[in-house]
């Protein structure tokens, strides 16, 4: 039987091995196909292999009872894999997997808890690097590239030889005892279904699978020793316990630096190589596209430059006595003749050619699962395709199709899947135009299959979700966010527990923090809108309620707390009040506020960064009757008052409006008199503070308050002191003129 059966070491997603494995097949013609493969997924072959598939694609597997355990194996078009399959269903030749099923790796995974295992199937040992290294090479890449990839006149005896170097090193890795136990279990395992497979079928077989394991399956191997090994496999979960489908893959996901271990490192060169495998002028066509590339990022490319970077690569091939020009000679002479010898030209453009941007497409008979197929419907009527590369979209939420592509992508959000990231203004202030930066990975259909315990629709399983969230979420900033969240992707259910859950957490808390932080944004999508439905008058009720709570916990909070909270506290209080003078708060809600505010003034306890910020306020609705700011200043700007307090009040009043000392002459003479009366040290230890403030003017006003400081006459440019403070001015004036013209002191 051993006779009829052809063994085919190949190397996942190389097309040299697919180039090599088609020319095998036609010449053996084989009844009878066996791959690498879960075994328990054979029937979705036909699907693969459908005219309406686009690859890449993945087959993604899961249990239907815990969605997080889930498997996935990527195929692109020059995978060995999937021309085997091809081949099959053109020729009408069976074809079948013959790996561990995917009912006992997800028992494994189960029982392991460990996703890493579940999601990438990656071995432990790289045969090919190690053939690399032993042939001098740097990594396994550049070997196979000029072994079997960029070697036209490769002979099938390749795969003979690959077969005899990778027998040598598993009888080192026995020896050393480095195979993997899972290695030598799905060997086992697919050694007995080659027989079973054999038994039924008369006619030649090819088993196609990965050169490291060509060796084992060739090995003679009891059919008790093969069963004993499968012993220690948990129990295999049922049909019904399993989903498997295809799912859309990326070209980016198929390379080694996403993380996927069996990946390669410039996918797009290997698409290339297979596409014009043979056409004479693949190396042109490849060169003329990253001229093109380059030309898109604004470089300027000739077709002097072109021909020339065409000749350099044929003559470095020469230099190195290959057959033709490969991967790295084109890399070097583009450099060279396209980048002027900077690299930093084709570093811009390498990520684009060497992994591209192209999505795969499952053909419309694949079973999806429910929220992927909802997806794909929503997907279609926004208009919007699902592409790996980075792009901008603008979107007019006036327009229909303009929010309904701002609706899928706030849903998707919420359900973890971050196709879109929002970019500049408008999430917050209820614009009428949102932008995002869309870019698409494999992983977010995993995401959804995560999902599916929260509904089979979008819609649905988002506002299960978010209910969920809703329910266990304590903190007010929190709630609000996901109460804006909820707005944005028009989830009516979740909106009214967001509401509901919104009001019980506000008036049971007496975080000021948390008050604060939820008012501002509350704020704007009251005053603002948005092009979406919104229920104004219950979010005017929660503003109300917020800022009644904040009222009353504000005075409290300003005790017993350090700078750094001060000084948060403080950003936090502004935001809020600037907020509040864009909406309109009753007149007793607004005289609380203002109560809170003046507690915080005259309360002993509260921090003078506070107690400064409180009084700027006050001072900028005009509210300090005469004499009273100065008395204020002159409480905590004296020489009685310790240096670092009157340094905080000094930054809590100033620190938004420097400005004022330009035109309040007595709260410049009282700051100036606090300011000479600093000791040395003192003055240079508030230097920094000094620099914080005053960094907020503009050059002119700088310029503006040093005149009104020293008194400059418009005499020529000459000024006159004020001879009666020079005393105390001389040994400070060169510091503090320095401070106020931005000199380095």
């Amino acid at each position: 039987m051993t006779d009829r059966i052809h063994y085919f070491g190949i190397r996942h997603h190389g097309p040299g091995s697919s180039r090599l494995l088609v020319s095998a097949l036609n010449d053996i013609q084989p009844s009878l196909i066996l791959i690498e493969g879960p075994s328990d997924c054979s029937d979705l072959i036909p699907l693969l292999c459908n005219a309406e598939t686009t690859l890449p694609v993945a087959l993604l597997s899961y249990a239907a009872t815990n969605a997080e355990c889930s498997s996935f194996f990527p195929f692109a078009e020059y995978s060995p894999e999937y021309q085997a399959c091809l081949w099959g269903q053109k020729t009408g030749a069976q074809t079948a997997f013959i790996d561990l099923p995917m009912g006992y790796r997800l028992a494994q995974a189960i029982k392991q808890d460990d996703k890493a295992q579940q999601r990438e199937e990656c071995g432990q040992v790289d045969p090919i690097g190690l053939l690399a290294r032993t042939a001098g090479y740097e990594d396994g890449e550049s070997w196979w590239n000029d072994v079997i990839e960029e070697h036209q006149e490769s002979h099938i005896s390749l795969f003979a030889a690959i077969e005899n170097a990778i027998a040598a090193l598993r009888e080192d890795a026995v020896e050393t005892g480095t195979i993997s136990q899972q290695d030598l279990i799905r060997e086992a395992y697919m050694r007995l279904e080659i027989k079973n497979q054999c038994k039924a079928h008369d006619g030649p077989v090819v088993v196609v699978t990965g050169a490291w394991h060509t060796p084992a399956l060739q090995e003679k191997h009891s059919l008790k020793d093969d069963k004993a090994l499968l012993k220690g496999l948990p129990k295999k979960l049922t049909d019904r316990q399993i989903k498997s489908t295809w799912i859309p893959w990326t070209t980016p996901r198929l390379a080694k630096a996403s993380g996927y271990g069996a990946g390669v490192q410039a996918p797009m060169w290997y698409q290339h190589l297979w596409q014009h495998q043979h056409n004479p002028h693949q190396l042109e066509h490849w060169i003329a596209q990253i001229a093109a590339l380059l030309r898109l990022n604004g470089h300027v490319v000739s077709t002097a430059s072109v021909i020339e970077a065409t000749r350099l690569s044929h003559s470095l091939s020469h230099l190195r006595q290959k057959q033709r020009p490969g991967f790295e000679e084109v890399r070097e002479a583009v450099i060279a003749c396209l980048c002027y010898g900077e690299s930093l030209q084709w570093q811009q453009i390498q990520e684009t050619l060497l992994l591209g941007h192209d999505v795969g497409r499952v053909a419309s008979s694949v079973p999806l699962v429910p929220l992927l197929e909802d997806l794909q419907v929503q997907q279609k009527a926004a208009k919007l395709k699902a592409e790996a590369l980075q792009r901008e979209v603008s979107l007019d939420l006036r327009t229909p199709i303009g929010l309904a592509k701002s609706t899928l992508l706030h849903r998707l959000r919420v359900l973890g899947v971050p196709w879109g990231q929002s970019i500049g203004a408008g999430k917050s202030r209820g614009t009428f135009r949102e932008k995002w930066v869309l870019a698409w990975e494999p992983e977010f259909a995993i995401n959804l299959v995560e999902n599916l315990a929260y509904g089979s629709t979008l819609e649905q399983a988002a506002n299960n979700k978010v209910i969920e969230a809703l329910a266990h979420e304590t903190q007010l900033p929190q709630l609000a966010d996901c109460v804006l969240s909820t707005l944005e992707s028009q989830l009516s259910n979740a909106l009214a527990h967001g509401i509901q859950r919104l009001s019980q957490v506000a008036a049971q808390t007496n975080d000021v923090n948390g008050l604060l932080k939820a008012i501002p944004s509350l704020i704007d999508i009251h005053r603002y809108g948005t092009a979406r439905t919104l229920p104004m008058d219950e979010i005017a009720v929660i503003i109300e309620r917020l800022a009644a709570q904040a009222a009353i916990a504000l005075p409290y909070a300003a005790h017993g707390i350090d700078a750094e909270e001060a000084a948060a506290l403080s950003q936090l209080l502004l935001k809020a009040h600037r907020a509040f003078d864009l909406f309109d708060l009753s007149d007793d809600l607004r005289c609380n506020w203002w109560s809170a505010i003046w507690q915080l003034i005259e309360h002993s306890s509260s921090h003078k960064q506070l107690v400064g910020c409180c009084a700027y306020l006050w001072y900028a609705d005009s509210r300090f009757k005469d004499d009273e700011l100065k008395h204020l200043f002159g409480k905590n700007l004296s020489a009685a008052i310790p240096v670092q307090s009157a340094a905080y009040f000094f930054e809590g009043f100033f620190g938004e409006a420097a400005q004022v000392l330009r035109y309040e002459k007595s709260l410049l003479a009282i700051v100036n008199q606090w300011i000479q009366q600093l000791e040395e040290d003192k003055f240079i230890e508030c230097l920094p503070l000094f620099r914080r403030v005053f960094m907020n003017l503009d050059a002119l006003e700088r310029q503006s308050l040093l005149h009104a400081l020293i008194n400059k006459k418009q005499q020529g440019q000459e000024y006159r002191m004020l001879t009666h403070i020079l005393p105390v001015w001389s040994q400070q004036m060169q510091q503090v003129g320095a401070l106020f013209t931005e000199e380095t002191v």
